[in-house]
C-alpha cells in the first residue's frame, strides 16, 4: 500500500483522480487534513478527507498512524503540517520509505525570520525530518540544491512533475504566435498570480509606470491571498494607470481564468523564490513572453530546458523575441510539461 499524506488543498482532486485513473486505486491510500466543501471533490473509496476539527484532527493522525507502519511507500504531499513533523521525528525509522514532494513554501520556510522560540523549534524538527527522508521529489534542480544546502538533505532524487497544474494541455496550443513589439498594438499584461506580498507588485508597477501612456492593459489576479495587501496593489495600480489597471478582485472559473491567459501578450512575475510555475508553464505553453527574475531556481530550469525568458530586470515593453522564439518555447512546453511524461514519473516512483 501507498500511503498520500498532506493538507486538501487545489491540487489535490484532481491528482486523486489521476492516480486512481492511471494506476490501481486498491494500492494506494489518500489520508488529508482539510474542508474538501471548498473544493469539486468526486467522491473516491481511497479517499480519507479529515475536518481541521478537534475530533477530524484526532482522526486524520489516527488514520496516519494506523496505515503508515504498513505502508510499502509514504508520499508526502508538501511539508507544512508543524504536528505531521513532530511526529515523524519521533519515528525517524520510517523516514526512509518516505518522498516528499517539494511545493516551494516548505522548502523556503527555511528564509523566513525565525523570531519566535516556536518557530525556531519547528525548523529544528524540519531539518531534522527533512535530513532523513529517504527522497526528494521534484522537477526543479535548483529547488533539490536548496533542500540539500540549507537540511543537508540525503534523499535521492526522483524527477517528477508532481501535479497536473504543471502540465500543459494541448487545447490551450496557437497556431499563430505574435510577440507584440509594435508601438501602436494593445499589450495584455500580466503581473502576479495572487495576492500574496511574495508576488512584489509593486516593483512591477514602478517598470511599467514609463509605458501608462501606452495602450497597455495590466490584469492582476488577486482573488485569493492578502486581502490588505490587495487593496494596496489595487490603490496604487488605479492611481498610477486609471483604467488600464484591471484587477481580478473575484474567484473566476478555470475555463475563464484560462482565457485571460490566452489574451495576454506578457507576463511579469517578480517573485524572489520558486512560485506560480502553474501559470508560467501554461503561459510558455501558449507562446507568450515571459518576464522572470534571474535568481530564482525556475530561471534556471527553463534556461536549462532551452526555454527563453527574459529576466524582470531589463524589463522593456518591446522585448526582442521572434515568432521563432516563442514556437521554440512552446514546443519544448510540450514536450516535457506533458501527462504522459508525468504518468511515466510516477510509474518508475511507485513501482521501485
Amino acid at each position: 500500500m501507498i500511503l498520500h499524506i498532506g493538507n486538501f488543498s487545489t491540487f489535490i482532486p484532481s491528482f486523486v483522480q489521476f492516480i486512481n485513473k492511471n494506476f490501481n486505486d486498491k494500492r494506494h491510500l489518500f489520508c488529508f487534513l482539510g474542508y474538501k466543501e471548498n473544493y469539486r471533490v468526486v467522491e473516491q473509496d481511497n479517499l480519507k478527507i479529515s475536518k481541521p476539527s478537534l475530533a477530524g484532527t484526532i482522526k486524520h493522525y489516527f488514520l496516519v498512524l494506523k496505515n503508515i507502519h504498513h505502508a510499502e511507500k509514504v508520499i508526502l504531499h508538501g511539508l507544512f503540517d508543524v504536528r505531521l513533523i513532530l511526529l515523524f521525528s519521533l519515528m525517524p525509522w520510517v523516514l526512509k520509505k518516505c518522498y516528499w514532494i517539494i511545493w516551494g513554501g516548505d522548502l523556503y520556510f527555511h528564509q523566513k525570520p525565525k523570531l519566535r522560540t516556536r518557530d525556531k523549534i519547528k525548523e529544528a524538527l524540519r531539518a531534522f525530518v527533512i535530513k532523513r527522508l529517504g527522497y526528494l521529489v521534484t522537477y526543479i534542480p535548483g529547488d533539490l540544491a536548496l533542500a540539500r544546502k540549507w537540511y543537508n538533505a540525503k534523499g535521492e532524487h526522483k524527477e517528477c512533475l508532481m501535479y497536473l497544474s504543471n502540465i500543459f494541455e494541448d487545447k490551450f496550443s496557437n497556431k499563430n504566435y505574435h510577440p507584440r513589439k509594435s508601438v501602436g498594438e494593445d499589450i495584455n499584461i500580466i503581473i502576479g498570480n495572487s495576492a500574496d506580498p511574495t508576488n512584489n507588485h509593486i516593483e512591477i508597477f514602478e517598470k511599467l509606470v514609463p509605458y501608462k501612456s501606452k495602450k497597455i492593459h495590466i490584469i492582476a489576479p488577486l482573488s485569493y491571498g492578502d486581502k490588505k495587501y490587495a487593496e494596496r496593489v489595487i490603490s496604487y495600480g488605479r492611481q498610477e494607470f486609471g483604467g488600464k489597471f484591471k484587477p481580478i478582485i473575484d474567484f473566476i472559473p478555470l475555463d475563464d481564468y484560462q482565457q485571460v491567459l490566452k489574451s495576454v501578450d506578457i507576463a511579469v512575475f517578480n517573485h524572489k523564490r520558486q512560485q506560480a510555475m502553474g501559470n508560467t508553464i501554461t503561459l510558455l505553453g501558449m507562446g507568450k513572453i515571459v518576464y522572470l527574475r534571474a535568481d530564482v531556481t525556475q530561471w534556471t530550469l527553463f534556461k536549462s530546458l532551452g526555454i527563453a525568458v527574459k529576466d524582470i530586470s531589463e524589463f522593456d515593453l518591446y522585448p526582442q523575441l521572434n515568432e521563432d522564439d516563442l514556437a521554440h518555447n512552446a514546443r519544448i512546453v510540450k514536450s516535457y510539461f506533458n501527462y504522459a511524461n508525468l504518468v511515466t514519473q510516477y510509474r518508475r516512483i511507485f513501482s521501485e
